[in-house]
């Protein structure tokens, strides 16, 4: 429901070629809007029976979202999120039972038309996604996504994460064994995470259409940044030879790889 830059790709992360036998997925997206009636949709999905569902959206403590919850509040739900970042306002999504993988390093777009189009739109999102895949972030969601629907296929009780994805939470997760590589990788979450706090500034708390455009613009030339940091590293790591590649077997287990001619196990 509406996009961060998480929502592009969510549904790829646990069958990346297509070949898992032990899952399926099914995706509905209700594009950028995320009102109630957009919600309301989804509970067709119920038809489905699922073992677990993946809510992604902005911030889920907004109207359609919220919503959501309550629809789907007797199926197993893990929220994906760019917030909220506060511990109580974290807790009260636990406490109704739902796990959640909160990712601040998923910035907010500058969605002003003083500035923003679909090339602009489009261009953001793919340097956020490739900063996230290749500094642990991606990975931090499919690995942890991953080990609740091992559960579920064990038939045991599950435990629905709740994270905090922080820079140096996600840094973990990139499989760096180059010293500098891993810190170019964090230093662009770090400026993701600042990109995020710039636009916000930008969508809603300032006024004049230069004061609007200059923020904006300055909050999507630290994305950028950020996907030049975070290639950089991973190039460190592929001029060492030393790529942390892990891709799903046919029955879901978790395989591994660093050198480029090895075969996964």
């Amino acid at each position: 429901m509406g996009n961060i830059g998480t929502s592009l790709a969510i549904d790829l992360l646990f069958d990346e070629i297509a070949e898992r036998e032990d899952i399926n997925t099914r995706t509905f997206s209700s594009g950028a809007k995320m009102g109630k009636e957009e919600a309301d949709d989804t509970k067709h999905f119920k038809r489905w029976y699922p073992d677990l569902l993946i809510m992604v959206s902005p911030n889920p403590n907004m109207q359609g979202p919220a919503e959501a919850r309550r629809i789907w509040k007797d199926v197993p739900t893990i929220l994906v999120s760019d917030g909220p970042t506060k511990k109580d306002e974290r807790q009260k999504l636990a406490d109704a039972g739902f796990g959640y993988i909160i990712l601040p390093v998923d910035p907010l777009i500058g969605a002003k038309r003083e500035y923003l189009d679909t090339v602009e739109m489009v261009n953001f999102n793919s340097e956020v996604n490739k900063t996230l895949a290749f500094t642990g972030a991606i990975r931090l969601v499919q690995e942890t996504i991953d080990g609740v629907i091992e559960e579920i296929k064990a038939g045991e009780t599950l435990n629905l994460p709740h994270i905090l994805a922080k820079p140096e939470k996600c840094i973990e997760y990139g499989g760096f064994s180059n010293s500098y590589a891993k810190a170019k990788a964090l230093a662009a979450l770090h400026v993701l995470l600042k990109a995020a706090e710039i636009n916000s500034k930008a969508c809603f708390g300032m006024k004049g259409i230069e004061a609007i455009t200059l923020t904006t613009a300055a909050g999507h030339e630290m994305v950028r940044t950020a996907s030049m940091l975070a290639d950089e590293a991973r190039e460190i790591e592929k001029c060492n030879d030393t790529v942390s590649r892990k891709p799903h077997a046919r029955d879901g287990r978790i395989l591994s790889k660093t050198r480029l001619y090895e075969k996964p196990e």
